[in-house]
């Protein structure tokens, strides 16, 4: 397959992970013809961070179509806003806010976290001399929690590598909701128990997404990375 008319694929990882959680799915796409960036998202805030993914966008020449996993998915949202570049959104286990909802806010609104007690806080300076909070998951609950069908040495180094991310992230409010005038995509995962499914369906339903499911954990794109290269491959396809 030639990669000349191809869009690049920019993958946007969540909260207490890293770029690395989407090796498989880069190989996989990459053995398709395809470009593939893994951005680092920065999980310090939700403006920032998408300002942030926004300019790794605004980087690259023609057609991108942006996959967020988890409150990536948060960021995606806003950082396609006015992206006239970008021709699908890909929400991988993922939140889809609309305007003013924040992820925590989505994380309730259905019944099935069991994130909550497993993450402990940790103070972290700021600029200026102030400090403030970010939230990472206990290793030793880790693989239960994020990434139960991934094998047990795989999920304890990613318990080891996890990014914490920033509770200010968490609760701040989308600004913007890009799915309203893009193409939408969603993987739902049916184990997940950092988002509950039903919260996955009402946002992806919301968003007129074209929804596929899977049994699988929230660390999808490690368990089964070829269920989520179909996704992508279809949005980039369209």
């Amino acid at each position: 397959m030639s990669s000349e008319n191809n869009p690049t694929i920019v993958l946007v990882h969540g909260a207490f992970a890293d770029s690395s959680s989407w090796n498989g799915v880069v190989a996989n796409l990459r053995a398709q013809g395809y470009s593939v960036v893994a951005a680092a998202n920065p999980l310090r805030g939700l403006a920032s961070d998408a300002a942030y993914v926004g300019s790794v966008v605004d980087s690259i020449d023609g057609p991108v179509v942006l996959a967020g996993h988890s409150y990536g998915g948060s960021v995606i949202t806003v950082a396609a806003a006015g992206k006239t570049n970008v021709t699908a959104l890909v929400y991988i286990a993922a939140f889809i806010p609309a305007e003013g909802e924040s992820a925590l806010e989505l994380t309730g609104k259905f019944p099935g976290s069991t994130l909550g007690p497993t993450t402990s806080p940790a103070q972290f300076p700021l600029p200026g001399g102030d400090s403030g909070t970010e939230l990472y998951i206990r290793q030793d609950e880790f693989p239960a929690q994020f990434a139960a069908d991934v094998a047990p040495e795989t999920a304890e180094l990613m318990a080891a590598t996890q990014r914490p991310v920033a509770l200010t992230a968490l609760q701040e409010p989308a600004a913007a909701a890009a799915w309203r005038n893009i193409p939408a995509f969603a993987l739902l995962t049916t184990d997940d128990k950092n988002i509950p499914v039903e919260a996955q369906r009402f946002m992806a339903e919301r968003a007129s997404a074209q929804v596929t499911e899977v049994a699988a954990s929230h660390a999808v794109s490690v368990s089964a990375p070829d269920a989520v290269t179909e996704v992508i491959l279809s949005a980039a396809q369209k």
